[in-house]
């Protein structure tokens, strides 16, 4: 009996001593009650542990990420010092390690195997013992030095996925190791992406919505209250140059002084969820924005972040949802690179926070299906119980406008579809220091394929070849510059003088968009901004005619000035030419379009003079043929361009150009019309339809008050297009006649047959 006595004692003294006390022993189980309590609760882990077996996508995904995991484990990591730009080994290493600690942390929660907290556990201290000892980054290229990568905005990808696995194996670790990560770890490197690097933390961009978002996560994971308002509020008292730029030319201090994650929610998103940057970098910032608002409706639900700006984050989802082709790649508006799509993993973990917080909308499971995984999470077991439980729905894409800016008025994005076919028109704000010189532009895609194409940007990303993965300087001379866009140049020089000064003061002005017609779609728009004393005025139009397979569109752009100028419009249509109707002299060298502006990079490589008919220019692309059919005046110049001149490193892709060029012109419509009619075999060798429909596209009149253009078909069907370019009231009556012949209609536009 004494002994057990004596036993029993030194259990309590040894429990005691261990945990600092019985009231250090409470304080520490009521810190381990909340965890984990990000992204994956305890709840969570519970239901989720309740349904395994029985929920196939999560199970594949679970099965999945536990293979890469285990063997990941069985190599061993590496924590290499830093010095690399992206796709460099140490860049690569560094970004793996944060995605292997979230998921192992994850991997922990769930399957209850000491293993994997260990290995976060393991590699956490590495990185804590190395940590203070490194120095800015020694590649010096960025505005933001981060120490782990060459800019802070890494640096913050890091912290908000490695607070995921912090969060995950908090209760693993003693009170002293938490302690240890936290004050050798975790808070320098909060600080270090907040209060030594202001001019990265307080600004609305996505690059601070990431620090904002970094700070905030590892601040909800150590329940640090002081972290958490700056990373939602800003750092106040900061003062910066108001001269400050990026490496892209943005200016870093916002002018209504508004910084932190909020500013970010409030300027960035137009009402209708689309983020100013482009659907490019809403999918990158999507996933901090929605990580964090998932934390916070966890741990700090009084907030109610998800109702903020009228669910702006979760009209986000749908937005960027709808600025996809038919095969979910993101549509080219600003800085983006071809072939990012839905199936991002940032996109996985939108789909599934939106369906899980956003009313269980069934049309995202089908998205999710497509996707082929879910998030380890709460969230995407609600996606993996509703997919089970039959649940899903088409998310059936139509047209849409998109409005831009904070209050929805600085112009917008108007997507027309047809199917096949799908248009998307730009007049948007200049979208921060990631905006283009391309007011008016569009691209046109059919069943998933750019017909006619936006570049996009000059970067290949994370491929150290190409500049360290970063940016390439025909980023700058070519992408952003006008001429590189489906739109007007005005005497060869970009819209705003390609400076970012002017304009991101800008924004074009929707005119019309109407789909309420299967037939007639129209989106138009207007800009006066771009240069001085020139107003432009762009309408596009998908014509369904009952006659042909597809439908088509119909360009009209106007232009109206001061006085005379040179106006290039160019056309990047991809494919192969197969015939003109017009006769070309092929240059037997070619020959550099210009000096600047983007002409620097394109080679003239044929040339023809306009006889003042309608032009027609037939092509092939992936067994598809298709025609361009343009109005003409006399001695308008034809002009057969390749993008890659002043190219020695090879950076640009060598793709074809059309550019209509009219000389000494003040006033002048550019009309045209695009086609898909025909395929071609390669297996039977058969080509079907290959020729235009259109017998002929004519201005038949134009003013300042109306626009219109007569089509003629091949079956001898004549149509006429008109529209008010003044008066857009929906409501307002219109009379017009037009060669003797008298047109009456309501509303803006009409398209009617000629008798």
């Amino acid at each position: 009996m004494k002994l057990y006595v004596y036993l029993l004692c030194v259990v309590l003294v040894t429990i005691v001593s261990c945990n600092g006390g019985s009231d250090s022993k409470s304080n520490e189980n009521q810190s381990e009650s909340a965890h984990p309590s990000l992204i994956l609760t305890q709840q969570g882990v519970k239901d989720i542990k309740a349904n395994l077996g029985s929920i196939p996508i999560f199970d594949e995904t679970l099965a999945a990420t536990k293979k890469e995991i285990d063997a990941e484990i069985k190599a061993g990591f590496d924590v290499p010092t830093p010095k690399d730009y992206s796709g460099g080994y140490t860049h690569a290493t560094h970004k793996k390690n944060y995605s292997l600690m979230q998921k192992a942390g994850v991997l922990y929660q769930i399957l209850d195997d000491e293993t994997y907290a260990k290995f976060v556990k393991d590699m956490l201290f590495s990185y804590a013992e190395q940590y203070p000892t490194w120095p800015a980054h020694p590649k010096t290229r960025s505005y933001a030095r981060g120490k782990l990568f060459w800019q802070c905005l890494n640096d913050s990808n890091w912290l908000v996925y490695t607070s995921q696995a912090y969060d995950c194996i908090y209760n693993y670790l003693t009170l002293e190791e938490r302690e240890t990560l936290e004050t050798e770890l975790f808070k320098p490197f909060a600080n270090y992406i907040s209060k030594d690097n202001p001019q990265f933390f307080n600004r609305v961009h996505n690059h601070s919505t990431w620090g904002n978002v970094a700070v905030g996560m590892i601040a909800l994971a150590m329940d640090d209250d002081s972290l958490l308002q700056a990373a939602l509020y800003g750092l106040k008292d900061i003062k910066l140059a108001k001269d400050m730029k990026d490496n892209d030319g943005g200016y870093i201090n916002p002018e209504d002084g508004k910084i932190g994650f909020f500013a970010n929610l409030d300027e960035p998103f137009s009402p209708d969820g689309y983020y100013t940057e482009g659907p490019y970098y809403q999918r990158y910032a999507m996933y901090p924005f929605l990580i964090f608002a998932q934390a916070l409706e966890n741990k700090k639900p009084e907030l109610k972040i998800l109702e903020y700006k009228d669910r702006v984050l979760l009209k986000g989802v749908n937005a960027l949802l709808n600025l996809t082709d038919a095969d979910g790649d993101f549509f080219l508006l600003n800085d983006s690179q071809k072939g990012m799509s839905y199936y991002n993993s940032s996109l996985v973990s939108a789909v599934n926070i939106a369906y899980h917080f956003g009313g269980n909308n069934p049309e995202l499971l089908s998205i999710a299906q497509k996707q082929g995984e879910v998030t380890l999470d709460d969230a995407g077991l609600a996606v993996a119980l509703g997919i089970q439980q039959g649940k899903a729905k088409p998310f059936n894409k139509k047209s849409i406008e998109l409005s831009d800016g904070p209050n929805g008025n600085q112009g917008g994005v108007g997507i027309l579809r047809s199917a096949p076919m799908e248009l998307v028109f730009k007049y948007t704000a200049h979208g921060l220091s990631h905006g283009h010189y391309d007011k008016l532009s569009y691209a046109l895609f059919e069943d998933g394929n750019e017909v006619v194409q936006d570049y996009g940007m000059s970067r290949f990303v994370n491929i150290e070849q190409k500049g360290g993965g970063n940016y390439l300087k025909e980023n700058t001379t070519w992408a952003k510059q006008t001429i590189s866009h489906n739109t007007i140049v005005q005497n060869e020089t970009s819209q705003f003088q390609g400076k970012y000064d002017i304009g991101s003061k800008h924004h074009s002005n929707g005119y019309i968009f109407s789909v309420a017609q299967d037939n007639v779609q129209v989106a138009s728009a207007k800009e006066e901004n771009a240069y001085p004393g020139t107003k432009l005025h762009r309408t596009m139009v998908i014509i369904k005619d009952s006659d042909y397979n597809n439908p088509y569109i119909l360009d009209i752009m106007r232009v109206q000035t001061e006085s005379s100028n040179q106006y290039d419009l160019p056309f990047y249509y991809l494919g192969h030419i197969m015939q003109t109707n017009f006769e070309y002299d092929k240059l037997k060298t070619p020959q550099i379009l210009g000096t600047s502006d983007g002409y620097q990079h394109l080679y003239k490589e044929a040339i023809a003079t306009a006889n003042g008919k309608h032009i027609k220019l037939n092509w092939l692309l992936n067994n598809t043929f298709y025609t361009y059919s343009a109005v003409t005046s006399n001695n308008d110049e034809i002009i057969l361009a390749r993008i890659g001149a002043n190219d020695p490193e090879y950076n640009l892709r060598q793709e074809p150009t059309l550019i209509l060029r009219k000389k000494n012109t003040k006033d002048a419509v550019f009309a045209s019309i695009i086609e898909s009619h025909g395929t071609y075999t390669p297996v039977s060798e058969m080509a079907l339809n290959a020729y235009s429909n259109i017998k002929n596209i004519e201005v038949v009149y134009d003013t300042s008050a109306y626009t219109a253009i007569k089509i003629e078909t091949k079956n001898n069907t004549s149509r006429v297009f008109i529209i008010s370019n003044e008066n857009n009231d929906k409501e307002a009556q219109h009379s017009l006649n037009i060669n003797n012949k008298t047109y009456t209609w309501k509303g803006c536009y009409v398209l009617t047959e000629i008798n």
